[in-house]
């Protein structure tokens, strides 16, 4: 099918192209930006005056709970809420049951997403087998499967000497490993330590928690060589650890969610179990810290940490709550609400949603081996998969998203479209103001999610 989106303005973080324009669509490839050379006869025109045209974004952290917890979001629900969330790639953990430590999971899973025709799903494989941290995965087999790295979700490595053997095999055949810092030990709490904390009786998980880890990572980094992506940094002293091993040139990356930009422990009020996430909602010195080393640029990406959860196990007391909230289709909006507020432009703001978590997937994996190199081609992650993820430019896939950043939509349980309903974005029954609706969402070319302007 061919397309034309006309009179849209046009922003492509990746080549810092903004200018009202026309994007020509051909076989769900971007064949013009501007004019097309030559005749073009269009099947569909879509109208995008007075709206952005973007690459989709590219979310570096959705759980979709499928398989092993369809009670709390089915494969089909959460990627619908991608594409309407503007979403069009998304990295999902290995913390499903079964866990991705096989191929054939993989491939399952791998299936079970192209078979919708929705969001592109690149799947991370456990780092170790039951994410039980003590035996090593099949990376090889892993990857070619179609996994992009390896990581432990929230399970943290207790036993140090497994996780250098991770490490050292994935630096052998160059390999991402995928960690959230958090000491085992100092990590078992179910809020940031503090005043808050003490005065509410909760158990707390310290900032020290996440700043020995990061030492511990950087260490073995150090030795082994490997490629670490940090997921989910949410302290002012995690960032300051960050920069420093960027300056020192370690090939390093992190992101930040969106609860931890914006929110602070305050948020969690008297027990509102809508605010139990992890990492755990810190104070606002922190929160200043991630809004700076985002803006900055020390932290590459920020992701929606979507992570559904059923309202049984968010009616239990907030410590006994499951951690964890639905985000990827607030992700957009929140983006834009962080970038107006530091008075970024449109096009720096994003960046930490498009080009900039897209160029870490490529510079992660374009960096490996060869044999890692051929193995994800013959899973077709390099041509399809990461081929156009986060820009628009000509010959690239159309995977686009075009919002209307004046409009304003409210965030109400009914209004999501993910199977998980809470939010700490949520905190009024009349709902929360957002800036920013996607109205229609492009895959491959193919318009995956429409809304009426």
């Amino acid at each position: 099918m061919n397309i034309i989106i006309k009179n849209g303005r046009v922003i492509d973080p990746a080549s810092s192209f903004d200018a009202v324009s026309d994007v020509y669509i051909q076989d769900g490839v971007i064949v013009a930006v501007g004019s097309h050379k030559g005749e073009f006869k269009a099947d569909r025109t879509l109208d995008a005056k007075g709206l952005v045209v973007a690459p989709g974004l590219v979310d570096l952290m959705a759980r979709l709970k499928e398989p092993g917890y369809e009670h709390e979001g089915m494969l089909e629900s959460e990627l619908k809420a991608c594409v309407n969330g503007g979403v069009t790639t998304l990295v999902c953990p290995p913390d499903t049951d079964p866990v991705l430590d096989e191929p054939g999971l993989v491939d399952m899973l791998k299936f079970r997403a192209q078979k919708l025709n929705l969001a592109r799903v690149l799947p991370l494989g456990a780092l170790t087998k039951g994410l039980q941290g003590e035996a090593l995965t099949e990376m090889f087999e892993l990857t070619q499967a179609g996994c992009i790295g390896f990581g432990q979700a929230e399970v943290c490595i207790s036993n140090t000497q497994v996780l250098q053997r991770a490490m050292q095999y994935a630096a052998t055949y160059g390999y991402c490993v995928w960690l959230r810092p958090l000491d085992y030990y100092l990590g078992q709490g179910v809020a940031a330590s503090g005043p808050l904390a003490t005065r509410l009786g909760l158990s707390g998980v310290s900032v020290a928690a996440e700043t020995i880890a990061l030492n511990t990572i950087f260490a073995l980094m150090r030795s082994t060589g490997a490629k670490v992506h940090l997921c989910r940094i949410s302290s002012a002293a995690g960032v300051a650890l960050i920069a420093a091993a960027k300056t020192e040139g370690l090939p390093v990356t992190c992101d930040v969610s969106i609860n931890s930009l914006h929110l602070i422990d305050q948020d969690i009020g008297y027990f509102d179990s809508r605010a139990r996430v992890t990492p755990p909602l810190r104070q606002q010195a922190d929160r200043t810290a991630l809004r700076a080393g985002l803006a900055s640029g020390v932290i590459d990406a920020l992701v929606s940490d979507h992570n559904p959860v059923e309202g049984d196990l968010k009616a239990l007391p907030f410590a006994q709550a499951e951690p964890g909230a639905t985000g990827v289709e607030l992700l957009l909006s929140l983006a834009l609400k962080w970038g107006a507020e530091e008075k970024l432009s449109l096009l720096d703001t994003l960046r930490v949603v498009t080009s900039g978590p897209a160029k870490l997937l490529r510079t992660k994996f374009s960096s490996s081996s060869s044999t890692n190199q051929e193995s994800a081609l013959s899973s077709g992650l390099s041509t399809q998969s990461l081929g156009g993820a986060g820009e628009l430019r000509v010959g690239g896939v159309a995977d686009i998203c075009i919002f209307n950043p004046e409009s304003s939509w409210m965030v109400k349980p009914e209004r999501l479209c993910s199977q998980g309903k809470f939010t700490p974005f949520d905190f009024d029954m009349s709902g929360t103001a957002m800036v920013g609706e996607v109205l229609i969402t492009l895959i491959g070319g193919q318009v995956v999610y429409s809304k009426e302007k």
